[in-house]
């Protein structure tokens, strides 16, 4: 069945970890009847959590595309992964989405998860609404998490359902736009009765009921003027009003539901149908063509532009690419255009999704979510579009890596396998990095958490038949020296043959800090030939790659290769090459050589009642603290710290922190390292 762009609600489901997405998620299906019956964490069969490391560790890796049918309309749910590891899940759907279904624990309330998820759907300007979950647990305190949730977000958060029993047996529901009393079948059918709103909870309404009006006005100019006027507004008023309310964020709705037993689910849905965003909400969204960011593209255009927003490689299927339509329509076999890559793209089947299942569609319309199969040369973060119209769709900005960890393969031989695997990983996931750190000759792999590395540890070996290990990956510490020193060094052998002989005056000192090598040659007569001079440089660079005090590369000297002596015969390429080491080793190790270690710039971000644990640490790790901002109700630390000592780091502020502090860090410099960490790191490389 095909659905007009006013018809579709594209939604990411986001949230901290444990917030009850998934089962959320599963609920909705089981309410609008695409399947018979809901599924569980535990039992590792939601619809939604379909993968093997997903049933194994019982949490939401991947983000996973739904849909059902609800009055009349389509959603498109987009069930993400709270842990932040997967960060680039939940960047994705918000992308694409048209809206931000964001879950907060009922127990918990908001949690460093909300505050992300919060913060990039505000970032792409996306309405949100809130979903209160697991008001059915003990000790649930609901006007103290909405408080909670109002002072995280602002006042403008408004209840539109209300718990009437709220803990372990709670299935009574307050619908304030309704003005009814909703109680819900304790079989988790969500089922359910209405009546009017009556005693207390009448009076709760009514009060309610004048916030929202004052909001709904807030919204429109004819309505704010009628409000004036009467005093009130009708009710068809207020239904016409809430829709652009919530599109110009002047209240976010909140509901309160218990997914587990689909109390309130119901509820939730017609509201998400009436009153959540559409692909015609955001009917007009701006685009980069020829180089410029100047333009848009309308919904309405008939030209076909679609965003590439996730790949993945599954089992048996191959490379599925999940993509929105931002105008006109898709048909396999149809060719579109890559200007990401600068190709032509052939579309074979199109898809809709539910988890794992899917479902052949011949059309996929403006404004519609669905998947394309077996793509070449699209990847993720990609547009495709019309020849003719050489557009690209804004890509998606993603953290950067804050663990890293050496890769280390168990089985010689697997190398190909290796970088194929790495590669199709990459492509799923932008946030997980790998790349070949040539100053210690590792390979080094980059992500958001130790789980995250984890996880890709298990792909390649489940996928791709890679068994790897992760080990902490070498510090590219550099080599230099503190003082000018020279050196006059001879090479010279003989044999049955032709003999070498070659003989080199060199005098080094200090460069500037980042100045790299610098050669020159200042020779003066006729005792060296200057043919051997890029043969002096060759040897003397083998020396600095090698390294002289611990075998890391050396940098900031100044060299000056000013004398030297040749022979007639015995002088060669190879003889001055050999005297170029030599003489540059001798004199690094008379210039009181040290190590140079790399200095990371930290920017961590916590809870103010762990800022005195973290700076604590900082000092610790011999770290400096450059300074500390506020951001809301996060303390931003802004701190210097040793790389050598950051070896995941990022777990061990999670566990300060009890995992609400993260942070990014990138190089800032290199400094002397303490005479201690060096004499350290020189013992090591003996």
């Amino acid at each position: 069945m095909s659905f007009t762009a006013e018809h579709i609600r594209n939604f990411a489901l986001v949230g901290h970890q444990g917030a009850g997405k998934t089962i959320l998620s599963e609920a909705m299906l089981a309410t609008a009847g695409e399947i018979n019956r809901m599924g569980s964490i535990e039992a590792g069969n939601t619809a939604s959590d379909y993968h093997e490391s997903e049933k194994e560790r019982q949490m939401s890796v991947h983000a996973s595309l739904l849909h059902c049918t609800w009055q009349e309309n389509k959603f498109n749910i987009i069930d993400t992964p709270g842990y932040f590891d997967f960060i680039s899940e939940g960047l994705g759907a918000l992308r694409v989405g048209d809206f931000a279904l964001v879950v907060v624990d009922a127990l918990h309330g908001p949690q460093l998860g909300t505050d992300q998820v919060w913060e990039y759907a505000t970032r792409y300007e996306i309405p949100k609404m809130i979903v209160i979950n697991g008001a059915d647990k003990e000790n649930v305190n609901f006007d103290k998490v909405l408080a909670d949730i109002q002072q995280h977000f602002g006042n403008n958060v408004f209840p539109m359902t209300l718990p009437m029993d709220p803990g372990p047996g709670f299935k009574r529901v307050l619908d304030v736009l309704r003005s009814e009393e909703i109680e819900y079948k304790t079989d988790g059918s969500g089922k359910f009765t209405e009546t009017a709103a009556a005693g207390e909870w009448n009076d709760r309404v009514k009060e309610l009921h004048s916030k929202l009006i004052e909001y709904v006005a807030e919204a429109d100019d004819t309505l704010l003027e009628h409000f004036f006027e009467e005093g009130n507004l009708s009710e068809e008023e207020l239904r016409s009003g809430i829709h652009k309310a919530v599109q110009q964020g002047i209240f976010v709705p909140a509901f309160v539901t218990s997914a587990l037993n689909d109390v309130g689910v119901a509820r939730l849905m017609d509201m998400i149908s009436k009153y959540g965003s559409s692909p015609i909400d955001r009917k007009v969204v701006p685009v980069e063509d020829n180089g410029t960011k100047n333009t848009t593209i309308d919904l309405e255009d008939k030209a076909p532009a679609c965003y590439i927003w996730k790949t993945i490689s599954e089992p048996h299927v191959g490379e599925l690419s999940f993509c929105r339509m931002y105008s006109g329509s898709i048909q396999p076999g149809i060719e579109l255009y890559n200007p990401n890559r600068n190709c032509m793209e052939k579309i074979g089947q199109i898809f809709t999704l539910q988890g794992h299942e899917r479902e052949p569609v011949l059309n996929l319309g403006p404004g519609d979510i669905g998947v394309m199969a077996k793509l070449r040369d699209t990847h993720t973060g990609n547009t495709l579009t019309s020849p003719d119209r050489k557009i690209k769709l804004p890509k998606v900005s993603y953290p950067k890596p804050n663990i890293h960890a050496a890769l280390v393969v168990n089985k010689r031989g697997d190398e190909e396998k290796l970088a194929e695997g790495l590669s199709t990983l990459h492509e799923e996931d932008p946030t997980f990095l790998f790349e070949h750190n040539h100053e210690t000759n590792e390979l080094v792999l980059s992500g958001q958490g130790e789980l995250h590395l984890e996880v890709i540890r298990g792909r390649l070996k489940n996928r791709f038949k890679v068994d790897i290990n992760l080990v902490q990956p070498r510090i590219a510490f550099r080599e230099t020296i503190r003082k000018p020193a020279e050196s006059k060094y001879r090479h010279k052998k003989q044999s049955g043959g032709a003999g070498q002989f070659g003989e080199v005056w060199m005098r080094i000192k200090p460069g500037a800090r980042n100045s790299g090598i610098e050669f020159k040659d200042s020779l003066v007569g006729q005792n060296v030939d200057r043919i051997f001079v890029p043969s002096v440089e060759k040897g003397m660079n083998a020396a600095i790659t090698e390294g002289i005090l611990a075998g890391y590369h050396v940098t900031d000297v100044a060299i000056d290769f000013y004398d030297g002596k040749m022979h007639p015969v015995d002088s060669k390429d190879i003889a001055f090459q050999i005297a170029g080491k030599g003489a540059f080793r001798e004199a690094f190790k008379a210039a009181q050589p040290c190590l140079l270690e790399p200095i990371m710039k930290l920017e961590i971000r916590v809870p103010e009642v762990y800022l005195g644990d973290v700076m604590g640490d900082i000092s610790s790790i011999r770290g400096r603290i450059q300074g500390v901002d506020v951001d809301g109700k996060y303390q931003v630390v802004k701190a210097q710290v040793p790389e050598m000592e950051l070896y995941r780091y990022a777990t061990k502020l999670r566990s300060i922190t009890g995992g609400s502090g993260i942070h990014t860090e990138e190089f800032d410099r290199y400094e002397y390292a303490p005479p201690d960490v060096e004499a350290k790191v020189v013992a090591a490389s003996i």
